[in-house]
């Protein structure tokens, strides 16, 4: 608890600014818990400072140790919780911690209210009160902080929506847990240089063949479109050749005539080391015997979009080599039978229970995107931008899977991978405060490949 206090307060005194701690305003709101104690020695450290520090005391006791150090540098306990918010440069929220469940109590929402109504830079502490640190999970109300400061590891619930959001900006604090955290993690995030020994690169043997033919089965004569942008993210990833099968084939050649188009079916296109399927497809005749002759094959295949409705899990466990399943939430909780806002709530369970049902890897985009392939952690995406929401996105980002599932990369690392570099695509595109098209993002994957292999 030193140690967390520590940082803790250190993160608080960077905030504040340089020189502004004294004579600064601090309000804490304190829980029963351990978090309430971390508030308070903290606030015990601000109050040495020349802060001027309350606490205002949520529950029918406080830490101990914490509120006697508190008391022991000054600080003052609140008669009325709502007065010092109304003038508080900084809150720390302390009311629960790891164990809480089911949102805020009662008697704590008008206080989070008034704190998150404030102008003070609200900090939680370890995690915001009232999400769930398992699962990201927010059932109920719920103090969304500007900066979370957590100890020791990042928390489940920090890293996927919707508690995600309720974070802010993250601050991690070591206190020594290194020796007894377990050694598989529940969730993991790429960074550049996990992402960079992954990418494939051509050798000096390497042909098209060697780097990998990625088949794409998308688009029709409503949505040619789906298949250019399809196309366009597997040879922006790097595909030594794409064979595109589909009734796009006209605008597919006008866009990328390097392109080797085929009228179907996919079985007869030629020899591939992956497939999409999906993109675009609609429900025009031949679209659901062009997904079944895909998964047929004996080689990798990515399922997105239209491929996925009314896909069969037995369809997809019978077979003989891995399948990769890219839903959004919508298209999700219709493969789980299960409402959308189930899934958008519990990112976490849908992407596993998918993942064992369909027993393959699974994509699950959204605010957060999730991989899953069935054993090990999840692997969050830790890049992107809200503006990815945008028409064709996905199609892109299939397209670039698919060809990395093509070059030889396993199944959640070519998911990984290419949510990692189109989430980065996105951001260059945008620079994180303009719109961008589908187009924009595929545009700038060149980009996000080389900032990725060569960071400097």
């Amino acid at each position: 608890m030193g140690r967390a206090a520590a940082g803790l307060a250190a993160a608080c005194c960077s905030l504040l600014g340089k020189g502004r701690v004294y004579g600064s305003r601090v309000v804490l709101l304190v829980g029963t818990g351990d978090n309430g104690g971390d508030a308070l020695h903290a606030g015990a450290r601000l109050a040495r400072r020349g802060a001027g520090v309350t606490a205002v005391l949520l529950g029918t006791r406080a830490h101990e140790g914490g509120l006697a150090a508190f008391r022991a540098a000054g600080g003052r306990i609140a008669d009325d919780p709502f007065e010092p918010l109304a003038g508080a440069d900084l809150v720390l929220d302390g009311i629960t911690g790891i164990g809480g469940r089911g949102g805020l109590r009662p008697d704590a929402v008008p206080v989070a209210r008034a704190a998150r109504g404030s102008d003070a830079v609200v900090v939680a502490v370890d995690l915001p009160s009232g999400v769930d640190a398992d699962t990201g999970e927010v059932a109920g109300e719920a103090l969304r902080a500007d900066v979370t400061v957590t100890f020791g590891t990042y928390k489940p619930g920090l890293l996927v929506d919707p508690a995600h959001a309720y974070a802010g900006v993250l601050r991690l604090v070591e206190i020594g847990l290194g020796a007894v955290l377990p050694g598989v993690p529940d969730l993991e995030a790429l960074q550049h240089e996990d992402v960079a020994k992954l990418l494939p690169v051509p050798g000096a043997e390497s042909d098209k063949y060697r780097r990998g033919v990625v088949g794409v089965v998308a688009g029709s004569a409503r949505y040619p479109g789906a298949a250019v942008l399809a196309v366009t993210g597997a040879l922006r990833g790097g595909a030594g050749a794409v064979r595109y099968v589909g009734a796009g084939g006209d605008a597919v050649l006008a866009a990328h005539p390097e392109t080797l188009v085929h009228t179907g079916p996919p079985q007869k296109a030629g020899r591939v080391q992956a497939w999409v399927v999906g993109p675009g497809l609609g429900e025009e005749p031949g679209a659901r015997e062009a997904v079944a002759d895909v998964l047929a094959s004996d080689v990798p295949v990515l399922v997105d979009a239209d491929g996925l409705r009314g896909l069969d899990p037995e369809a997809v466990r019978g077979r003989s080599a891995p399948t990769v399943l890219t839903p959004h939430a919508g298209e999700a909780a219709a493969l789980l039978s299960a409402p959308r806002e189930e899934v958008e709530a519990g990112r976490l369970a849908a992407v596993r229970e998918l993942s064992a049902r369909f027993g393959a890897t699974v994509l699950l985009k959204g605010s957060t995107t999730l991989v899953h392939g069935g054993t090990g952690p999840v692997r969050v995406n830790p890049t992107g931008t809200s503006w990815l929401a945008t028409a064709g996105s996905g199609d892109v980002l299939s397209g670039l899977a698919g060809s990395l599932l093509a070059a030889g990369l396993p199944p959640v690392d070519a998911a990984s991978c290419a949510a990692y570099l189109h989430g980065l695509a996105a951001r260059r595109a945008s620079s994180g405060t303009a719109p961008v098209t589908a187009t924009e993002v595929a545009g700038a994957l060149r980009g996000a490949w080389r900032d990725v292999r060569d960071p400097s």
